[in-house]
């Protein structure tokens, strides 16, 4: 599967958050790309506005729309709230609980890291970065020198981004689990996700 690898300041810039973490050039240039500079903008429609909440999640996770169009269509057919249901999705998604246990400074490290082996789950290799986590699994770097000095960097390097309360993680053991569910209050989502179950329903 195809990911993204254009400009991702200009994404940011467009969307007025860092959807890919470092937000310096925010401060410098703080309105959307364009010839046009910081002038302002026409008024958005509702459907722009969908749009573009639905971009924002679709980027910050580093999904395709053929990808993120099956989370939400997954959401749909469960029970509970459309919206919080499709974020705790992508929430336990073993890519981004690699990045949020703090083994890999990205979430596209991450998920590099998942495809190229370095990742066990349980005590199995997995490499797809899809993969559903559930609550207890354990995830933990391959028994090989090069995944757990991965790991163990990612850990050195991620010491200032707390690990959330529904993670729990052993730095010395290099081994993080799956506590429970996240609820959208930890989730604390950059978008709205009532707006992109709207988009997707029309």
């Amino acid at each position: 599967m195809a990911r993204y690898t254009g400009p991702r300041v200009r994404i940011s810039r467009r969307f007025g958050i860092p959807i890919f973490g470092d937000s310096k050039y925010l401060e410098r240039r703080n309105y959307p790309p364009g010839v046009h500079g910081p002038k302002a903008r026409r008024k958005l429609t509702d459907y722009a506005l969908g749009l573009m909440e639905k971009q924002k999640l679709r980027y910050y996770y580093g999904l395709q729309e053929r990808q993120f169009r099956r989370v939400y269509e997954q959401a749909l057919r469960r029970r509970g709230v459309t919206g919080e249901t499709m974020l705790q999705i992508l929430e336990m998604r073993l890519d981004n609980v690699v990045y949020r246990l703090g083994f890999a400074p990205t979430r596209p490290a991450a998920r590099q890291m998942v495809t190229h082996g370095h990742i066990r789950v349980n005590g199995r290799k997995v490499n797809i970065p899809s993969y559903a986590v559930k609550v207890n699994d354990v995830i933990e770097p391959k028994d090989s020198d090069v995944s757990r000095q991965l790991v163990s960097r990612g850990l050195e390097n991620s010491t200032g981004r707390p690990v959330p309360d529904w993670l729990s993680v052993n730095r010395d053991a290099l081994r993080g689990v799956v506590m429970r569910v996240p609820t959208r209050d930890e989730i604390q989502p950059i978008a709205n996700e009532q707006a992109v179950v709207e988009f997707y329903s029309r």
